[in-house]
Order: structure tokens, then sequence, then C-alpha cells
């Protein structure tokens, strides 16, 4: 499927290690550490390069291998506009850098000693963006040099959100946070955005007095430092090479509470409380992951609780987590969010998928280690909960998609590689790893998979080198055991293989019971035992549905929905996972009552896990259901961040 150039990777996956810098003073708590992260470890296995049909980059040309940027944000005209300075090695003879920008505005762009260099844009690709080819006299053997690229973002840059006071929780200062994966980083830094062209970084950035400015990075300056009237700028660095999508930036009226010495919690201060006091497992999960799969290697970890147009659950932004605001269920109940976003610590920023068709990679291996932590944390029943109800979620992806696009690696030739964030890259994904755990025996398989972090730390991985490193590492010519995992059927072809085994948990007996006497037997709701329930439990039962029902049949009444809804008050839901489910059963059946629900959900939180299957749902209920998403969408859409509003826009339609 991809072309792979031999010879060149060793000389051209170039890693910097920064010198200890000196001990910082007058730190803020969660903001910096006193000493610099572990160096990064030499790879014992060269990644061989795979070309990424996501990128206009030729790395195996002209590589860049760090980032240096200095911008400047400008609330009122929604820009960032500054500098990049670019570090690049290259072949002996190259004459030509290929960056990836997509509408960026380039001024310029000069060499190391100032002198301009002469450079093109390409023609725009709608996914891909333009390839800036510049040119310049031919490298020497071992030469780096240092490119410095003068430009601004536009105010549509798809990967930042630019947010008015009024949507914020404060009501009185803008906001702005950026959101790169997968290929948006190259709407706001002109690098080579691939995945598997990791980068090292640092940044200074200027913003209005009044607000904060946070990065995934480490805090040189945590106090800020002046830069002219009304203006204080702050400085980032992260010594270790990560994919450029994991560069992150948020500005805004921001605090900070610690949860212990390395994790703590940032929002906005009138959410602070609630969001310190809901986060405060995530400590104990940095311990549990540590004992599982070795040290975390990023220095700190804490999380950024992001007004509600967040786009997703959370992003792995190396030592600070974006994350939902729709995670604050005010019970812990929806913390097994921050146990992936920080199992991505290690699969995903510390071995990362090396194209978009790998995605599987980061995800698989993230939603099987992130239900290890928390039967670490809550104990083997909540981990069995958590894994029926991902099974279910796959099912139902199972069923809603091609057969080409069921397999763990997909062909996403002339596509965007959001194509490939469904379940079957998280969901099966996890599955076969649970597979080859329940074949090898768990211990065998913890201490392979910990040495898989540990060999391939800070790599880009390819699945056919993942392939390479369990049979080495793990099967070791055992005929037997590779004949029963099937790993080329898990990765290669459509569907489940025969060796899988659903997940089953104790705790759903009595659900499925009570769901199939209220569904199926039309009992009253007050007999449903939810208040006895967890989160989980509610989850499934109102994800149950009758076996065999057909696409678009009724299987409630009017009767049995106004029930429902006022015995267990899911009109009043604050558990934004109940709340989804509850309207996905109440749309599709035209109910009524259950539009000033959507409306509010819909209107007050951008995250496209629910967004965009609401407006579908409502969408496929033609005459009933399509005015009605019009309408919500045209009020909710200003709301939205580009990667939500992408999705939507292909259902509902722009609105005019």
């Amino acid at each position: 499927m991809f072309r792979k150039t031999a010879g060149l990777a060793s000389a051209l996956m170039l890693s910097t290690s920064l010198g200890a810098c000196a001990q910082l003073s007058g730190l803020m708590p969660g903001q910096a550490d006193a000493t610099p992260p572990p160096p990064v470890a030499a790879a014992a296995t060269p990644f061989e390069y795979v070309r990424d049909i996501h990128s206009h980059a030729r790395p195996e040309i002209a590589r860049v291998v760090h980032v240096d940027l200095d911008l400047s944000a400008d609330f009122d005209a929604k820009v960032l506009s500054g500098a990049a300075t670019l570090d690049v090695t290259a072949e002996p003879g190259a004459t030509e850098l290929i960056l990836d920008a997509r509408n960026l505005d380039i001024r310029s762009i000069k060499d190391g000693q100032g002198r301009a260099l002469h450079f093109m844009m390409g023609e725009n690709d709608p996914i891909l963006g333009q390839a800036v080819r510049v040119h310049f006299p031919a490298f020497a053997a071992g030469e780096r040099r240092r490119f410095i690229v003068d430009y601004a973002t536009r105010p549509d840059a798809a990967a930042l959100q630019w947010l008015n006071p009024s949507q914020t929780a404060g009501g009185q200062k803008p906001y702005l946070f950026s959101q790169g994966q997968a290929i948006l980083t190259r709407t706001w830094v002109p690098t080579q955005d691939s995945p598997g062209i990791r980068q090292t970084w640092s940044a200074r950035i200027t913003a209005p007095s009044d607000l904060k400015v946070v990065m995934s990075a480490e805090a040189l300056t945590p106090r800020g430092e002046a830069a002219g009237a009304g203006r204080t700028a702050w400085r980032f660095r992260e010594p270790n090479p990560v994919p450029p999508y994991l560069i992150a930036v948020g500005v805004g009226d921001i605090a900070f509470e610690g949860i212990d010495e390395r994790t703590g919690v940032w929002t906005e201060p009138s959410r602070l409380r609630a969001a310190h006091d809901e986060l405060v497992p995530t400590a104990d999960m940095v311990d549990k992951a540590e004992a599982l799969y070795g040290p975390y290697r990023w220095g700190r970890y804490d999380l950024l609780v992001l007004p509600p147009s967040f786009p997703f659950g959370g992003m792995e932004n190396p030592r600070m987590t974006f994350a939902t605001p729709t995670i604050i269920a005010g019970d812990r109940s929806l913390v097994s969010l921050v146990a992936h976003e920080l199992a991505h610590s290690w699969s995903g920023n510390l071995v990362t998928n090396a194209t978009w068709s790998d995605f599987w990679l980061n995800e698989g291996f993230t939603v099987y280690f992130e239900n290890r932590i928390m039967e670490s944390v809550y104990g083997r029943d909540r981990a069995m909960q958590e894994q029926v109800l991902g099974w279910g979620d796959l099912q139902r992806t199972l069923a809603s998609l091609p057969a080409a696009d069921t397999r763990l690696k997909i062909d996403l030739t002339g596509r965007d590689p959001d194509d490939g964030l469904t379940d079957i890259a998280y969901e099966k994904g996890a599955a076969f790893l649970r597979t080859i755990e329940r074949i090898a025996g768990r211990q065998r398989f913890d201490a392979w998979l910990r040495g898989y972090f540990d060999r391939h730390a800070f790599q880009p991985m390819t699945t056919e080198g993942f392939l390479k490193d369990i049979r080495e590492n793990l099967i070791k010519g055992d005929a037997t055991l590779e004949s029963q995992l099937m790993m080329d059927a898990w990765i290669y072809q459509p569907g489940m293989p025969s060796n899988w085994v659903p997940p089953v948990s104790d705790a759903f007996v009595a659900v499925d019971a009570a769901a199939r006497a209220f569904y199926a037997d039309k009992g009253p709701a007050s007999a449903v035992p939810w208040a006895g329930w967890n989160t989980q439990q509610r989850q499934r039962f109102l994800n149950w549905r009758p076996q065999g029902l057909a696409a678009g049949t009724d299987w409630l009444t009017e009767g049995q929905l106004a029930d429902l809804e006022r015995t267990l008050n899911l009109a009043n839901e604050g558990n934004s996972e109940l709340t989804f489910a509850w309207l996905q059963i109440a749309l599709a059946h035209r109910y009524q009552p259950s539009v000033a629900t959507a409306e509010r959900f819909l209107t007050t939180m951008g995250r496209r896990k629910f967004v965009l299957p609401l407006f579908t749902t409502l969408w496929n209920e033609g005459d009933w259901g399509r005015p009605i998403a019009t309408r919500i969408y045209a009020e909710a859409r200003p709301l939205y961040h580009p990667v939500t509003t992408g999705s939507v826009d292909a259902v509902v339609g722009k609105p005019q």
C-alpha cells in the first residue's frame, strides 16, 4: 500500500536532546518542572520510513527535526501571526524542503542568516492543503540548517477555535484553543504535518495580559514575561520528539489547582472546584499506569478542561490532556476518559502510528490500556462493564460500515483521515489485544507490551512493524501460538475473526432483565431499579434494543416514552452519556417532548461523539426530524469547532 524507501531512515530519524536546564525559580504549581524529563532513549530498531499519503512532505530528502514558534494572538482579528523557525536535516545534495500548509498566509521564508529563499505554494487540495516548496543551495553531509517562516493564520483556521466571551463560563474574556489531530496542525504551524515525522519544539506565545497561555509542553515562564503594553509572553519547550498533531495551545481566563505533586487541573475559575474534585482519581491512575507498563516519561500530567465547544472527549496532548467539560458528571462516573487520555502517554504519544491507516496502533492499544487502568483503580467488575459497553458500540459500528472499513488497517487513499476515527480502530483494536492476552496469558502479554513501549519509545510505528515486533518478542517461532492468534485475519480481513470471545459482565444480567421487562414486555418504568444502578448499568439499559430490530422500527409507544422520561427524570439528566443515550431513543421515535432536551443539549456542548449521531438521527426522521435539525443546527453551528461542523455539514448541510 505504501512505498518504502530503504537505507535512509537511520540517517534521517534524528532525535535531539536539550541539555539539562538550570533550576527554575518561582514556579507556580502545575506549570513547570524543576528538572527536565528523562532523555530520549536510543531506538533499538530504526524505523523504516513509510510514505504518508496525508502529507506533501518528503522527509527522506529533507526533514524538519525541530520547530520554534514565536506567535502573537490577536483576538480581534482571530489570527496568530509571527514566525516558525524550523531546524532541518537533509540528504547530501538536497535542494528542496517540502512543508504542509493549509489556509496559511506565508509572507516570507529566510535562511538562518536572514537571506530570503525562493518558495512556491502548490495547488490547494481540499484535504491536504498546499505543499510549500522551499529551494536553497545544496546540503552538505551531516549539515543542519535553520529556516524562518514568517506567516499568519486565518480566522477560519480549522485547528483553532476563537471563542467570544459569551461562549465561555465566565462570560467576560475570550478564549482560544487548538486541536491538531489528525492533519490540522498545518492550519496554524507550517511544518511537515505527518505523525511519522516526529519533531521537538519550543514556543513563545504573546497574548493579552489578562489571559494565561498553556501549551502541551514544559512551561519555562510560569508567570509570563512583559511583552509591551497590555501584552504578556509565555515560553514553552518540548525536548522529546512528538508528532506535530500533539503541538497544542490554550489561551484564556484559566486557573490551576493541583491534585498531587505531578498532576493537576486547569480550567475557568468558576468551574475549577467542580473539575478538580471530579478528577482527583487522576493521580492514582498515573501510579497504576506506571506499575503496568513503565515510567511516565513526560514530566507532569495535567488536564485542561475546556469550554463546551471542544469537539472531542479528550485530546492526549503531552503533559496536558485537553478535555471536554461533559466528563464532569458530579460523581466521577465518566473518568474512564482520563484513563484513556493518560494511556495515550504510552500508546500514541510515546509510540505513534506512522500513518493514519495505522491509527488502530494508537487507539486500540489505548482502549486496552485504559481498561487495565480502570481495573487497577476500580476493580474488575467496573472494567468488565466498560468492556461490554465498548463491545456493544463495536457491534453497531460493524453493522453500519462497509466491509472494507472494518479492517484494522484501512485504505484511506483519497480520503480524510478522520474517516478512520471509528470504533474499529478503538474497540476492534482493543479486542485484538485482549485476544492475544487471553491466548498467550496476561503475564506474558504484559511483559511483551512493556517491552514494546521501551523498544520503540519516541518512534513512529507501522502495523507491519508491530507484527514484526510481536513475532520476534512474544511468539518467538511458536507456530501453534501464531496460528491461534490469527493476527493477519484481525488486521487485514473485515469483521471479527473466529477466535474472539465477547466480554460478559454479571452486573448487566439484572439490567438486561429489567430492559426486557420494560421494552419488550411493556412493564412500567417504576419497576426499573434505576436508583440502584451505576452509570454504566444505566447506559446498558438505555442502549438495549430488541434483537432483530429493523432500522426505523418503532418499538416503544408514546406512553412508554413518557413513562420512561418522567419516572427516570431523563429530561433533567445531568450525565451527558445518559442524556445522549436517551435522546437517541426518543428522537428515533419522534417523541416531541424530547426536542426541547435535544435543543438544550446540542446548543450547550460541541462534542462530536454526541452531536453528529443526534443530528444524523434527526435527519433520518425525514419530514419530522429534518426541520428540527435544520433549525437547531443554525443556532448551534457557530458554537462548534470546525472538526464538528465539518462532520455535521455533510449530514444537515451548511446553514445559509
